[in-house]
């Protein structure tokens, strides 16, 4: 915008040059005009660093009375009036709206000195001339500040974009953590409970052995599986296999590893959300989980219970030895199961029950 008002006062200037032929004092006009230019130019630029009011006050009078001496001095010239124009629109950037309507006013009063009628009309057209200058910079003005804003706004919408997909890719790597404990990590559980059970009757009952480790084969290969789905973060959903019978195959697996584990599913069995689904699934294979290998537990049960109008819950129950410490404090496998059922909107909970040993619950919408 000041480099393009400095090109304008410069093509006034020369206009005044031009034009200057028939005035009763062209030196004058002309040498006026000169310092005219240099205060429209190099002090225009020191006065719009400082953004002082009183400094910009001192400034548009000082031009303004210079401006009318030019004026009378080039006998109205062309050149004279642009260069009044060309201080109207800096009174836009340097003041505010009324001061600036005040000079718009002002200006035409230059034609102080001629006949009335003269002074009228010539004084109409430059109040209007003054009027669209005042407009036309402010509406350049607004239009840089809304570009000026608007890069600010692509550049913070860039910023938020990227902490986006910072937030996305560490979500993902918790997601693939999650996975990988709760389905690799349940099923070497498993093979290690059973290759166990395998040693302890492989010298007095072979063939219990061998099918123990049958077993054993096929839970190993179905943790290959799922390591194959997470390291390539493509793991198929579990929603091929209704969700009882997906949590009798973890209670019978459960039960071959050593512990003894029911299942009770109350209500009637309704479709859920794939994310709520998948919840319960890993909140009863890391719960199962946790009793083979930390509660020395005799006995686990698991209860579904549909008979809620808007929630499906899940416990996982056993007899062991209770949770060590503060039951809401837990490895990374609890932190997985309160993260998945908070994604799918429900909560989770971990403590000890009466009697002994523990219980954990999950609720979802459903």
């Amino acid at each position: 915008m000041k480099r393009a008002l400095d090109l304008l006062t410069v093509a006034a200037y020369l206009t005044l040059l031009a034009g200057t032929g028939k005035a009763h004092d062209a030196v004058a006009a002309l040498v006026l005009g000169a310092v005219y230019v240099a205060g429209a130019t190099v002090g225009f630029a020191w006065v719009l660093r400082r953004a002082r009011r009183g400094t910009s006050i001192a400034y548009v009078i000082t031009q303004l009375l210079l401006g009318y001496a030019v004026f009378v001095a080039s006998w109205a010239a062309v050149g004279a009036v642009l260069l009044l124009l060309v201080l109207v629109s800096h009174s836009v950037l340097l003041l505010s709206p009324p001061w600036t309507l005040a000079l718009v006013v002002l200006v035409p009063f230059a034609h102080t000195g001629m006949a009335w009628r003269d002074a009228l009309r010539e004084g109409l057209g430059m109040l209007a001339a003054a009027a669209f200058a005042a407009v036309l910079t402010h509406l350049m003005v607004r239009e840089q500040r809304a570009r000026t804003e608007l890069a600010a706004t692509h550049e913070q919408l860039r910023a938020y974009a990227l902490q986006a997909e910072r937030l996305a890719a560490v979500q993902e790597r918790n997601r693939v953590a999650r996975d990988i404990h709760d389905g690799l990590g349940h099923s070497l559980t498993v093979v290690q409970m059973q290759v166990k059970a395998a040693r302890a009757v492989l010298a007095t009952d072979p063939g219990r052995a061998d099918a123990v480790l049958a077993k054993a084969q096929d839970q190993a290969e179905q943790a290959l599986a799922e390591v194959r789905r997470s390291v390539g973060a493509l793991r198929e959903p579990r929603t091929a296999v209704p969700l009882p019978e997906a949590l009798r195959e973890l209670v019978a697996l459960a039960s071959a590893a050593g512990v003894p584990t029911s299942l009770d599913v109350t209500g009637q069995a309704r479709p859920l959300e794939p994310a709520a689904e998948e919840s319960l699934y890993r909140a009863a294979q890391e719960g199962l989980t946790n009793v083979r290998k930390h509660a020395h537990a005799s006995r686990a049960a698991l209860v579904l219970d549909y008979t809620g109008e808007a929630e499906v819950r899940l416990e996982v129950r056993d007899d062991g030895a209770g949770p060590a410490g503060d039951p809401h404090d837990g490895g990374f496998g609890l932190v997985g199961v309160r993260e998945r059922a908070a994604f799918a909107g429900g909560r989770m909970s971990f403590e000890p029950v009466p009697g002994g040993g523990a219980a954990l619950r999950v609720a979802v919408p459903g």
